[in-house]
């Protein structure tokens, strides 16, 4: 599988007790009406486990600039802390981190948990969607490239 390219993504999502993120590279877009997407996440993830809590997630589709930031959140880099201090954000409007200078964000509200293996397959219905700019970052043969 590491020779499908696939765009990369940070999903974030809220806990009471900060916020949580990971880098995926398994999100699917599922349906136009209504627009739906589905990420793929590790079940004993924390991350996991705050979108099943908060049933809502929200889709940072990184940029060729943002390579460290895709290696902090899949835990190759400094640790990210649940107040995401040094991760240029804002909050979008169901609460959760949306990445500053991402190519694309999309706001789900979670519909549905599918387990596939170890992960499980999480649905989501994108409530709000919003385009920035950029090349967006792509991971291909385990290592990250663009489109350019």
């Amino acid at each position: 599988m590491a020779r499908v390219p696939a765009g990369v993504v940070v999903i974030s999502a809220r806990t009471e007790n900060g916020y949580r993120g990971l880098t995926a590279s398994s999100l699917v877009s599922i349906s136009i009406d209504p627009p739906m997407v589905l990420v793929g996440l590790e079940r004993e993830a924390a991350t996991r486990a705050a979108v099943a809590e908060g049933k809502a997630f929200n889709v940072n589709v990184l940029t060729r600039s943002q390579e460290f930031i895709a290696d902090r959140f899949a835990g190759r880099a400094p640790a990210i802390d649940p107040t995401w201090e040094g991760v240029p954000h804002r909050l979008g409007a169901n609460g959760i981190p949306l990445i500053e200078g991402c190519a694309a964000w999309l706001e789900c509200r979670l519909v549905e948990i599918h387990p596939a293996g170890d992960h499980d397959v999480c649905v989501g219905e994108v409530t709000s969607a919003s385009a920035g700019s950029g090349d967006p970052l792509i991971l291909w043969d385990r290592a990250f490239w663009t489109l350019r």
